[in-house]
């Protein structure tokens, strides 16, 4: 399940923190379709949604979810607090880092912040 918003121009799918877990990249060809018929243009996962392996870059997770949704042209904000994460790993902590100088992968703890960051020019 999912709400929809609108930032600066950008249509936001915001998925629920509770629901399936994205553990392979068939589980977000499966939150994809979730959103047919909808014009979005970004979809906001809660880390929640997410299997501990996403965070265990060695697993490969996060890079095939990741490249589902730039094939199908779909930005992705991953909301919520991954400092654990990032602490136990300078890899998971450089990947967040360069994701979130781009435009396609984004992690951000709070919705607050993603607004601010979408409202700048």
């Amino acid at each position: 399940m999912f709400t929809t918003m609108t930032v600066n121009d950008v249509s936001l799918a915001v998925f629920a923190a509770d629901g399936p877990a994205l553990a392979r990249d068939q589980d977000a060809t499966d939150l994809i379709g979730q959103l047919w018929g909808q014009d979005v243009d970004m979809i906001v996962i809660p880390t929640t949604r997410l299997a501990d392996d996403f965070f265990a870059l060695r697993t490969r997770v996060a890079g095939e979810i990741a490249q589902k949704f730039a094939n199908y042209r779909l930005r992705v904000a991953v909301l919520g607090d991954i400092a654990e994460h990032v602490a136990r790993s300078e890899a998971m902590a450089s990947f967040v880092h360069e994701s979130n100088r781009g435009t396609q992968l984004w992690f951000v703890p709070t919705l607050d912040e993603l607004t601010g960051r979408l409202s700048r020019p």
